[in-house]
């Protein structure tokens, strides 16, 4: 077919033709405001400790929390997750529920000092306990059951200590509920819950659990979080959690599982958060270090493609230098 008979109007490439035009009919857009950075809190004070497997992530004491909440503010990050590494560890983590716990301590000191920061608090027990399973053990199983008492502790400490969300990893039966009722009984009604309702058994996880020393000391967490084969069951998961009173929606991890998001997407109209996991960060570090890629474009790439699947926040290691790139572009 030569130019003179190919129809005008087959030619989408007049929609591409300049960075303006481009940018007029773009679809999807992310935002500084889509992001919420996750930070590890650790006994001390200046402690500041690169994380190997995450590059340009730290493990940070209190004070040094503080200082980062205040300069992501800047950025324009509205939100922050904080995971913390206790000072002791036991058989049930009761150190997860400890006021004295750096997660408890940094949670009260930022939003001292940045009030309008949303803090969302991550309730587990995994990296509390001694075995570093999400539970309270009966020999080698997690008890589903025994575990929700103590996970109505640790979001109600978190709650005291000015969590605006508390957002249950565990992936035990029956927790949102639980969580609910116990912030409800302690006058906690406006503290929302953001629940990890579709958490994989995923092999993405690894630099966090070096992050966090939460790695289990036996076996593995396949049996209470999800198999990566299943689909369906993902809507299972979230149709039991928005019955017990979540209200808002974790996909973890995101890149992988980007099928799981439109799904959710398309089943429910509450916030749907993702979580951009720590394999995904430290995959685009490595290769970046290596040269193979260009780091700034396949951030902003790999994140849009998270917001086009449904997500309306991403949890993401990249959200200070994402920000830092979006500030440049305005």
């Amino acid at each position: 077919m030569n130019e003179k008979n190919f129809p005008q109007k087959l030619r989408p490439r007049r929609m591409r033709i300049t960075p303006a035009i481009r940018s007029m009919i773009r679809e999807t857009e992310i935002s500084v405001k889509d992001f919420i950075y996750p930070i590890f809190v650790v006994a001390g004070k200046n402690v500041m400790q690169e994380i190997p497997s995450m590059p340009d992530c730290y493990r940070i004491s209190v004070d040094n929390a503080v200082k980062l909440a205040k300069e992501i503010w800047h950025l324009g990050i509205l939100a922050v997750e904080v995971f913390g590494l206790p000072e002791y560890k036991d058989e049930i983590g009761s150190s997860a529920w400890d006021m004295k716990s750096p997660v408890q301590r940094a949670i009260d000191a930022i939003k001292q000092a940045v009030p309008e920061m949303t803090i969302v608090g991550d309730v587990c027990l995994c990296q509390y306990t001694t075995h570093g399973h999400c539970g309270k053990l009966c020999g080698h199983y997690v008890d589903n059951d025994a575990t929700l008492e103590l996970l109505q502790k640790v979001a109600v400490s978190q709650a005291k200590a000015g969590a605006d969300i508390v957002a249950p990893s565990d992936m035990m039966d029956g927790r949102v509920a639980a969580i609910r009722q116990a912030l409800d009984d302690e006058g906690f009604i406006n503290t929302s819950i953001m629940s990890y309702a579709v958490k994989y058994a995923s092999g993405y996880y690894g630099p966090f659990r070096d992050a966090a020393d939460s790695a289990p000391s036996f076996g593995d967490r396949r049996s209470y979080q999800m198999d990566p084969a299943n689909a369906r069951e993902a809507i299972k998961e979230v149709d039991l959690d928005l019955q017990e009173g979540a209200d808002m929606i974790i996909v973890k991890p995101a890149l992988a599982y980007l099928d799981i998001v439109r799904r959710v997407r398309e089943h429910i109209n509450l916030p749907l958060i993702t979580y951009n996991v720590s394999g995904e960060y430290a995959m685009v570090k490595a290769a970046a270090k290596n040269g193979w890629i260009d780091e700034k474009r396949i951030v902003l790439e790999t994140l849009t493609s998270m917001k086009r699947a449904g997500a309306d926040s991403i949890i993401t290691y990249h959200a200070i230098d994402a920000a830092k790139w979006l500030r440049e572009k305005e």
